[in-house]
C-alpha cells in the first residue's frame, strides 16, 4: 500500500515546482513581448543597411583606398572584404546564460558541433566566439583544431549596439591579422511567440548573392569619396548584423523558455491530479482496512 505521507509530500513538492515554472512562464511572456517589438522594429533598418551596403560594394572598387586611413581593423574595408584562402573559420555562436529554455541551447550547440566536424573534414580549423554561459560551458573542452577565442556573457540579457560593436571589433582584429579567414554567425531567427528557426549567416567575406543590389541614382555623389563612405558603412554593417543577431537570439530564447515553462506547468498540473487520485485511493484503502480490522475484532470478541 502506498505511504500516504510520501504521496502528500510528493504532491506538495510538485505544487511548489508548478509555482516556479508558472512564475518563470509569466516573466518570459512579459519579456518576450518587449523583445518581439524590439527585434521587429530593428529589422527594416538592418535589411535596408544590408541592401545599401551590398549595392555600394557591387559598384565601388574596394582595391582603391585613396583618402582612406584606417585607425582600427574594423575600418580597413579593403582587408575585410577581400576573399582569401581559408585555413581557419571563425564562428560567432549565440547561446543563453540560463537553461530551462527547452531545446534552444541544445539545437545551437548541436549545429556548432556539426560545423566544427565539417570544417575538420575539409582540413579547416575552427575558432569560436561564444555569446552566453551555456555555450561557454559546452565548448570549454574542445580538442584538436577547434578552440574558443573569446566569450561574451554580459551581453545576452540586454543586447546593445555597444556590445555588438565590441564583438565586431574583436572579430575584425582577428580577421585582419589572419587568426581567422572567414566569419559565420550561428544564431536563431525569431518567428513568433511559439517558434524560432536556427540560422547560419555569412558575415565575412560578404556574399553578394544574398541580397539583390539596387541601382544607385546616377546623380548621387559621395563626399569626400565613395571609398570613404564605404569605409564608414563597413563597421556599421558588421556591428549592426551582430546586433540584429543578438536581438533575434534574445527573443527566440525567451519564446522558447515561455513555451517550455508552459509545458512544464501543464505537466505539473497533470501530475498533481494523478497523485491526488492515488492519494485518495490509498486513503480509502486505509480506511477500509481499518474498518475490516474493527469488524473482525468485534466478531472475534462475540465468538
Amino acid at each position: 500500500m502506498p505511504n500516504l505521507k510520501d504521496i502528500k509530500n510528493r504532491i506538495q513538492s510538485v505544487e511548489n515546482t508548478k509555482k516556479i515554472t508558472k512564475a518563470m512562464k509569466m516573466v518570459a511572456a512579459a519579456k518576450v513581448k518587449r523583445a518581439e517589438t524590439t527585434v521587429k522594429s530593428a529589422r527594416p533598418f538592418s535589411d535596408e543597411l544590408l541592401s545599401l551596403f551590398k549595392t555600394m560594394l557591387s559598384k565601388v572598387d574596394i582595391s582603391v583606398s585613396e583618402g582612406v586611413t584606417p585607425e582600427r581593423a574594423i575600418d580597413n574595408y579593403n582587408l575585410l572584404l577581400t576573399p582569401r584562402e581559408i585555413k581557419t573559420r571563425g564562428l560567432l555562436v549565440m547561446t543563453s546564460n540560463k537553461g530551462l529554455a527547452g531545446a534552444y541551447n541544445a539545437n545551437i550547440i548541436r549545429a556548432v558541433n556539426k560545423e566544427i566536424d565539417d570544417n575538420s573534414a575539409q582540413g579547416y580549423g575552427t575558432i569560436l566566439y561564444v555569446v552566453g554561459m551555456k555555450g561557454s560551458a559546452a565548448f570549454k573542452h574542445l580538442k584538436g583544431a577547434a578552440r574558443v577565442a573569446k566569450t561574451y556573457t554580459s551581453v545576452v540579457d540586454n543586447p546593445t549596439a555597444g556590445a555588438a560593436d565590441m564583438i565586431a571589433q574583436d572579430m575584425a582584429e582577428d580577421y585582419a591579422i589572419g587568426v581567422i579567414d572567414d566569419i559565420k554567425i550561428i544564431t536563431t531567427h525569431f518567428n513568433n511567440m511559439m517558434s524560432y528557426s536556427l540560422t547560419e549567416q555569412q558575415l565575412l567575406p560578404v556574399n553578394l548573392d544574398d541580397v539583390e543590389a539596387k541601382e544607385l541614382d546616377p546623380l548621387m555623389e559621395f563626399e569626400p569619396s565613395p571609398n570613404s563612405v564605404l569605409q564608414a558603412i563597413v563597421p556599421m554593417y558588421l556591428s549592426n548584423t551582430i546586433y540584429q543577431a543578438l536581438l533575434e537570439a534574445s527573443a527566440s530564447e525567451l519564446a522558447s523558455r515561455m513555451t517550455a515553462m508552459s509545458a512544464a506547468s501543464n505537466n505539473a498540473e497533470e501530475m498533481i491530479t494523478n497523485l491526488t487520485i492515488n492519494y485518495n485511493k490509498a486513503r480509502q484503502a486505509a480506511i477500509t482496512q481499518e474498518l475490516v480490522e474493527i469488524v473482525s475484532g468485534a466478531n472475534a470478541a462475540k465468538g
